[in-house]
Parts: structure tokens; sequence; C-alpha cells
């Protein structure tokens, strides 16, 4: 049996200070969503890249420390990672269907 490297579970400590992380993160995008109609008159919003990226470092986040992805075996994180770049590929494609159906663009 082939020995496998045993990463420590965060301690208690080190949950409470994650979640202070993602409270500190949540207080963020609730912050640009109210900005948002003051960043609109300077002239370009960058309101939703901003929310899309905070939204995908919480997940990662989530993912990674309390759902203990990161302890798990490799082939377990890459089926993970798959079916998260999937969701994103369709997301995305949903996206520029509604855009182009809509003469959006």
């Amino acid at each position: 049996m082939a020995d496998h490297e045993h990463i420590p579970h965060p301690t208690p400590r080190q949950y409470v200070q994650i979640a202070v992380l993602l409270a500190v993160l949540t207080a963020v995008e609730v912050g640009l969503f109210y900005l948002e109609e003051g960043v609109e008159q300077i002239g370009t919003s960058i309101t939703a890249p901003a929310l899309i990226v905070l939204a995908f470092i919480k997940f990662a986040i989530v993912v990674g420390y309390y759902m203990h992805i990161r302890y798990e075996k490799p082939l377990v994180s890459r089926f993970f990672a798959t079916g998260f770049i999937a969701a994103l590929v369709l997301y995305a494609a949903v996206i520029l269907a509604m855009l182009f159906s809509s003469n959006i663009l």
C-alpha cells in the first residue's frame, strides 16, 4: 500500500478565520451592488465582472475548506474541477445565446 501525504484539516480557529474572510467578501459584494449606480455614472460598470470574480473566490474557499475537497485524493478534485469548468462553459454558452437572440451585441 502506497503512503499518501496527509494534509491536516483546519483547526476550529482556522474555520472561524475562513468564515470571517467569507463574511468580508460578502460585504464587499453587497457594497459593490449598492455602489453600482455611482460607478455607472462614471462610465463603465465593473460591478458584474467583480461580482463574478468574488463569487468564484468564495466558491473555491467553501469547496476547498468546508467541503474538504483539498484533502481528498487528486482524482476526486479533478472530477469536481471538471464539473465546475463544464458548468462555467454551459453558463457562458447560455448567456451568449441569450445575448445573440435578443440582438444586444
